[in-house]
């Protein structure tokens, strides 16, 4: 059983910045991914940055490469998405995802365990 929540969304001017964190709980696992996704309605939903459990690869989207940073706190169970210089384009639902062995972190498919989402609204 693995139960993901985040939390740190909410309303904020272009140019400014959220931390949006994910706190897991439940068993461990040998290798996993977690991943930050996003949509926006009426959008399918958008992959945004992963980091594998030792922290060592990390893999972001272009649309927010250099505005994002991706880390982990393997002691607190918790990921976390640093975005700077926020766009109106990065207003939606950001989820939090696990995945057990994975291989193409960008696709929604390759996690087993999703998070009920928090809001991000940027205002121009």
């Amino acid at each position: 059983q693995v139960q993901l929540v985040e939390s740190g969304g909410g309303l904020v001017q272009a140019g400014g910045s959220l931390r949006l964190s994910c706190a897991a709980s439940g068993r461990t696992f040998s290798s996993y991914t977690m991943a930050w996704f996003r949509q926006a309605p009426g959008k399918e939903r958008e992959f945004v940055a992963s980091i594998n459990w030792s922290g060592s690869y990390t893999n972001y989207a272009d649309s927010v490469k250099g505005r994002a940073t991706i880390s982990s706190d393997n002691a607190k169970n918790t990921v976390y998405l640093q975005m700077n210089n926020l766009k109106p384009e990065d207003t939606a639902v950001y989820y939090c995802a696990k995945g057990v062995f994975v291989v193409r972190p960008s696709t929604p498919q390759s996690y087993a365990y999703w998070g009920q989402g928090t809001q991000v609204t940027v205002s121009s």
